[in-house]
């Protein structure tokens, strides 16, 4: 009896391993999914933070312009 109980332990103890490196591999592959949505997404708002920039660097001037001429306007009103 004492060597089927032996067996036994260790039969469930290398169930045991199997079933935990599955787990291990499985939650491995949705972190690995997960890092390549992220990493997508950061690719995406990089994209757009630059897009963004550029639209920004071509209105700056024409921003300054009008500032400009709401204070000429801010002025002549005034006075």
């Amino acid at each position: 009896m004492g060597r089927n109980l032996i067996n036994f332990v260790t039969l469930l103890d290398v169930g045991c391993w199997a079933v935990c490196f599955w787990w291990m591999h499985r939650i491995s592959q949705r972190q690995d999914a997960m890092l390549k949505e992220l990493h997508q997404q950061a690719h995406s708002i990089e994209e757009l933070s630059k897009k963004e920039h550029e639209i920004l660097k071509e209105l700056h001037p024409t921003v300054r312009k009008i500032e400009k001429g709401v204070d000429q306007v801010k002025e002549s009103t005034q006075a």
